[in-house]
């Protein structure tokens, strides 16, 4: 299940978030996934700058990131 919905040179993309936290750490950090949803799939991983010590935390916050942020990162990506 997609988290946002992004349309970026007339391509769906589906963005999913996920905590992930390093054996050697206790902070969680954020990953988002932007996945193509046309007939070329693509996908790839993007770490955001979003850390704490709870991964709740992290979901609370990544909320908070404007899709204008999101179609930044993917156009760059894209570029």
């Amino acid at each position: 299940m997609a988290w946002r919905v992004l349309e970026v040179g007339g391509e769906v993309w589906k963005v999913s978030i996920a905590a992930e936290r390093r054996a050697d750490s206790d902070r969680w950090e954020l990953v988002l996934s932007f996945r193509a949803a046309g007939p070329q799939p693509r996908s790839f991983w993007k770490p955001y700058p979003i850390v704490a010590v709870s991964r709740s935390v992290v979901y609370t916050q990544a909320e908070r990131i404007p899709d204008h942020e999101l179609n930044a990162i993917l156009a760059e990506h894209l570029s």
